[in-house]
């Protein structure tokens, strides 16, 4: 019997584990810390320490984004000459349904969302999945129209033959270079998304991002640029003040936000949708309804002419640009853990009138900064010294360019901290 052990016991891990299993094949799972699923459902399980003996009984290995290619388990499998693939690369050959897939460094969940909104409202049968969600795994058991894979870094690097009938590539900028070692790697990671495209099938991309534009350019596929300011040469965006990709003409004041970072993520989902079979109708009425998630450029509160949002999402330096130059004077609190990457690029923002630091990263957010940089250390304080600063017509903007995770649980806990902060003050000033 052939054997699959798989690295993560996690919802990705135990979805795949059962896929492989059904298939036929023997499964182990091995994680670093204990749970109980893998021993309820009769797997067998490894915990603790990683042990390289575990792969003498493999003759395949699977593996969860957790374990970065350059973790001792990853290393190790590759030195023996096993072959590893991630989860949704066992998974894709068992779906009934074309895929359209999804990277990018920033706009991957809006994009999956809108598009999957789209296809629904075109009465096809469709679900969001990757890395959102439920993973690919769960959905082999059924013929479905479409399905939206959101796509990670981590996800696309262990792929080889993943087909994608339309993909995207939002953007790209440095971010996840703790977790590949290098830019080129996270790069080639990316590029795996059209690797197996042909030229019936489409790529999507941001043709005001100079990365995204770099990367698709060695793409098999039919290139579709787009643009949420105009309208590029074969592709689709907005021209005065009408939203056009492929047969689709919205006015852009019936969309729910008319920032380029929305129009664009629109235009991503409408072409992508409309390539596997939605219909102007359904994408029309989805893109006037869709509104982006909690912690997206969200507005928490409007006093004495300052406005406070939330952008929490923002963890690397490329959306927290984007976010800065979406507003006039922004006093920026930003900082957390850097990912190995670049946040200098913050204090240079033209539009910035104050900086102030927090969390790890916070004093190189300040340095960088120069004489507009404050450092406040917790967010509790960077509030309160916004608030002092602040004048009419400034943004305080909760953009931090960095993860969350060396003072909070989560992007979400960091922006709902900050909405907290923010409706106490205003609740403490009335």
């Amino acid at each position: 019997m052939t054997h699959a052990l798989v690295l993560g016991a996690g919802v990705s891990g135990m979805s795949v584990a059962r896929l492989a299993r059904s298939k036929g094949l023997g499964v182990t799972l091995y994680d670093r810390s204990f749970s109980q699923r893998p021993l309820s459902e009769g797997f067998g399980f490894s915990v603790g320490d990683w042990d390289h003996l575990l792969l003498r009984d493999a003759d395949l290995v699977i593996t969860s984004p957790g374990f970065s290619e350059r973790s001792a388990p990853i290393v190790d499998t590759l030195e023996w000459g096993l072959p590893l693939v991630s989860e949704i690369e066992y998974a894709w050959p068992h779906v009934q349904a074309p895929l359209i897939g999804i990277t990018g460094t920033n706009g991957k969940t809006t994009v999956t969302e809108a598009a999957t909104a789209m296809l629904a409202a075109s009465g096809l049968e469709t679900h969001a999945t990757g890395n959102i969600g439920f993973p690919l795994s769960d959905f082999t058991n059924q013929v479905y129209d479409a399905l939206v894979v959101e796509l990670s870094s981590f996800q696309l690097r262990f792929t080889e033959t993943l087909h994608l009938a339309a993909a995207a590539v939002t953007n790209f900028a440095e971010d996840h270079i703790d977790w590949h070692g290098s830019l080129y790697a996270y790069r080639e990671s990316k590029a795996r998304i059209f690797a197996n495209q042909s030229r019936s099938d489409l790529i999507v991309f941001d043709a005001d991002d100079p990365g995204a534009t770099d990367l698709v350019s060695g793409a098999p596929s039919r290139l579709f640029p787009i643009s949420g300011s105009r309208i590029p040469e074969g592709g689709g965006g907005v021209d005065g003040g009408v939203f056009r990709v492929m047969d689709v003409r919205i006015d852009v004041d019936d969309l729910a936000r008319q920032d380029p970072i929305h129009l664009s993520n629109l235009a991503c989902a409408a072409a992508l949708a409309q390539h596997v079979g939605a219909t102007p109708d359904g994408v029309t009425e989805a893109a006037r309804e869709y509104r982006p998630g909690a912690h997206r450029r969200q507005k928490v509160a409007e006093h004495a002419g300052v406005v406070w949002v939330d952008d929490s999402k923002a963890t690397n330096t490329h959306s927290a640009l984007a976010s800065i130059a979406s507003y006039g004077s922004v006093i920026l609190i930003a900082g957390g853990l850097a990912k190995g990457q670049d946040i200098t690029r913050l204090g240079q923002a033209p539009n910035l009138k104050l900086a102030i630091g927090i969390g790890d990263a916070g004093p190189v957010v300040v340095e960088a900064a120069g004489e507009r940089g404050r450092l406040a250390g917790t967010l509790e304080l960077a509030v309160e010294m916004a608030a002092q600063a602040a004048e009419p017509g400034d943004t305080v903007l909760l953009a931090p360019a960095c993860a969350s995770f060396d003072q909070f649980e989560s992007y979400a806990d960091r922006g709902d901290r900050f909405a907290g902060l923010v409706m106490e003050r205003m609740g403490a000033i009335k």
